[in-house]
């Protein structure tokens, strides 16, 4: 999901922030993207009507500021879209490929033209810096893309047949598509499954997080009723868990897109087997990163806090746990330190922050309460560990035990954990202990040495030289173990991911059997 030197992170803030302020102060007179106040206090089922479930404020972490307020959607909304999305699925389905994929074009390239007044919703309601927020909107733009050139992809293959016969296979709209999002990459996430699932003939319901429902779910609608989507063919339902396990429950929603923590994906994997559904999981993680002993420390120490401390710690992908050759272990740890005394953290507004709020209380609640038992089974707090309203320092603890909150669950906040080991074989089986298997980094003078070592640890993906987070429209990704059920979103894994294959066979003459 990124690449950058840590170092060069405020830089960038700045300069995007910059462009944030032009969009804030633009001339009376244009009209934004979300400028029509005809979505506040709504939901949208291909119009925009008032929930079921009311209206909630949305609220920007950093200052405790309203900034408006937005529908929420009720278990009978849930039914309501699912019947108009059927309705609707299926003239987009009969739609020549191209008139699908010039809409998903057209998508993306309002995306890149609203990039200034979608940031600034992204900074302000995630509480994302500039930076992060440039990198979504450059995200959903690439997604958009990626989804319209999939959308002429071959949709099977002949099969060999020992009948006198045609027998092939082709690739179906599954019908309707539901995706769950977070609220950590609320662009990001919704629209990796929203636009391939489209450009392949379904409907979607949407269901982003309450928090993060304008930059994760008004944006989308607004951006598709712009591009020219039928009505009724995408959803956006903000709600809580009962409209979550509706939207599974819901005999006309074929698939299930999950982006979410462990728990609740058992819970939705669970819910959606009881009826039959496909669901794809991608869940939490505890990413290991190794240091090896001839890494450069420099690099490694700020691909290391990068890992740990982009977004606030609030990615799946976070590097949890930092494991170092005992070498070298002391050294990478005072440099951590110094990293992290330097990091500035603030509102994301000001641009001049490296780290801007976590998302509510209650989140930063559950950070501190890991990281206070975890200097208390024995770690040492040697950076960090305190903050101010929702503002968490970048923390670095080592001697961490390894049965400590902090070393052996998601943390989900800005904590570096580092833990030494004395051979390959102890690192490998350190990286192989967790439940988690998301990602992986190694840091080494030698890539080949690396990319040897990571053969004998199980991850969904695996970076040499790299951080932890890190993703693209173009791949396929997902995780195994705890964080996820294997199956890959993304690049043209997305064929299968929103498709159904279906065998037809077809012979000149009615067939003869003598029964």
């Amino acid at each position: 999901m990124f690449r950058v030197d840590t170092t060069a992170n405020v830089a960038k803030a700045n300069s995007q922030c910059d462009k944030t302020s032009r969009h804030n102060n633009r001339i009376e007179g244009t009209v934004g993207l979300l400028d029509d106040a005809g979505w506040h206090s709504k939901i949208f089922v291909g119009e925009w009507i008032k929930g079921g479930g009311g209206d909630a404020a949305v609220v920007e972490p950093a200052t405790g500021e309203e900034l408006g307020r937005l529908g929420r959607a009720s278990v009978e909304d849930v039914a309501l879209a699912s019947k108009r999305a059927a309705e609707a699925q299926r003239e987009w389905a009969a739609l020549p490929h191209s008139a699908r994929a010039a809409v998903l074009r057209k998508a993306g390239d309002l995306f890149q033209q609203h990039e200034e007044e979608i940031s600034s919703w992204i900074i302000r309601e995630s509480g994302g810096i500039p930076f992060k927020a440039g990198l979504e909107v450059h995200t959903a733009a690439e997604e958009s893309y990626e989804a319209a050139a999939i959308a002429s992809h071959p949709t099977g293959e002949i099969l060999r047949s020992e009948m006198p016969r045609l027998s092939f296979s082709r690739r179906v709209p599954a019908g309707v598509v539901g995706v769950i999002a977070p609220f950590n990459f609320p662009l990001i996430l919704s629209i990796r499954s929203v636009a391939p699932a489209l450009a392949l003939g379904n409907a979607v319901i949407l269901k982003p997080d309450p928090r993060t429902a304008v930059c994760g779910g008004v944006v989308l609608a607004r951006v598709f009723e712009e591009a020219g989507i039928p009505a009724g063919l995408l959803s956006v339902l903000p709600g809580g868990a009962d409209v979550g396990e509706a939207l599974v429950k819901d005999p006309l929603v074929r698939i299930i897109a999950f982006t979410g923590s462990t728990a609740a994906g058992r819970a939705v994997g669970s819910l959606a087997a009881q009826h039959l559904k496909r669901v794809h999981l991608e869940l939490g993680g505890n990413s290991a990163m190794i240091i090896m002993d001839d890494a450069d420390l420099e690099k490694a120490v700020a691909v290391g806090a990068f890992g740990s401390f982009a977004h606030q710690g609030q990615i799946c992908m976070t590097t949890g746990r930092h494991l170092v050759d005992a070498r070298v272990a002391d050294e990478y740890a005072a440099l951590m330190v110094e990293h992290a005394n330097h990091l500035p953290v603030g509102d994301p507004k000001s641009g001049q922050v490296a780290l801007g709020p976590l998302i509510d209380a209650k989140q930063r609640d559950r950070v501190h309460a890991m990281v206070s038992e975890t200097v208390s089974a024995g770690a040492t707090l040697a950076a960090g560990g305190t903050y101010e309203e929702l503002f968490y320092r970048p923390t670095v603890l080592t001697h961490v035990p390894t049965s400590s909150p902090a070393y052996a669950q998601e943390v989900f906040g800005p904590v570096a954990p580092i833990v030494s080991y004395g051979s390959l074989d102890e690192a490998v089986a350190m990286a192989s202990s967790s439940p988690y298997g998301l990602s992986l980094s190694i840091l080494s003078g030698d890539g080949l040495r690396a990319l040897e070592l990571a053969s004998r640890i199980p991850s969904g993906a695996i970076h040499i030289n790299d951080a932890t987070p890190a993703d693209e429209a173009t791949i396929p990704f997902g995780g195994i173990g705890d964080s996820g059920n294997g199956s890959r979103m993304g690049g043209l894994a997305n064929l299968d991911a929103y498709t159904e294959t279906q065998w037809v066979t077809a012979q000149a003459d009615i067939a003869f059997y003598p029964f």
